[in-house]
């Protein structure tokens, strides 16, 4: 199937892009006509692989995107060598479970820091390009457990609403220069993260019957979403989440 060149001469900066939803993303930006900057705390070495196999440019680099030096080089880095930034996803984010007795106060930091805060670092690190070239698609991934019953996890959720938060009042902020930021939320999704953390079979049947679609998501059922999202197509759309979870936020 041929994919439609929606973002051709557009370049694209995705965080937590080594694997899972985040090496979705990028795949599939490059494959619509994109260059792709690919951001991980390891070498997404494997991302880069993938896309370079298919003629598609892309950069691969490694580093903390909770901290404020290394998302600072990172956006420079994208300018320097591609002259512009357009596109960026914040894919980025843990997901460590456990009851709020069990959580301390340094796991709460580093949820909140690694999920919420980076976005706020990366949006800071690009924002320069964005508004130099008077166009930008700023796409903050969220998460569907900010409407589920599921127990241990108040800290993510936390983070997750916080995401949010921070898109509807970042849209205000940079609608004047021709930027739309907008949150996109996955079910949860199977990822090697997922699979190598503490979810059970059991655990992920529930969340699929939870659903209205029944069967657990995987990384490909976002990118139609981030696609819209970062394209021309949602140009009159900012501040808004859209929910791609097969139906469990109704």
């Amino acid at each position: 199937m041929t994919v439609p060149q929606t973002h051709t001469g557009r370049v694209a900066v995705v965080t937590g892009a080594a694997r899972g939803i985040g090496r979705a993303i990028a795949v599939d930006l490059g494959a619509r006509g994109a260059t792709v900057v690919a951001v991980d705390l390891t070498a997404p070495d494997e991302t880069v692989a993938l896309l370079s196999a298919e003629g598609h440019p892309v950069l691969g680099l490694t580093a903390d995107v909770s901290s404020p030096e290394q998302t600072a080089a990172v956006g420079e880095e994208a300018a320097r060598r591609f002259g512009r930034t357009d596109i960026l996803v914040n894919n980025a984010g843990i997901f460590p479970i456990g009851d709020i007795e069990d959580v301390d106060y340094d796991t709460w930091r580093r949820v909140l820091t690694v999920n919420l805060d980076s976005q706020f670092l990366m949006v800071k690190a690009v924002l320069p390009a964005m508004k130099k070239g008077g166009w930008g698609r700023i796409v903050n991934l969220t998460s569907d457990s900010i409407v589920s019953n599921v127990p241990g996890i108040s800290h993510y959720m936390a983070s997750k609403m916080g995401i949010i938060g921070f898109s509807r009042g970042l849209a205000n902020d940079l609608a004047p220069f021709g930027i739309t930021v907008n949150a996109a939320g996955p079910a949860l999704t199977i990822t090697p993260g997922v699979l190598q953390g503490n979810h059970t079979p059991e655990g992920l049947a529930a969340a699929a019957q939870a659903q209205a679609i029944k069967r657990n998501g995987l990384p490909e059922d976002l990118t139609g979403t981030i696609a819209f999202l970062s394209s021309d197509d949602s140009a009159f759309m900012t501040g808004q989440t859209l929910m791609a979870d097969g139906g469990l936020a109704r």
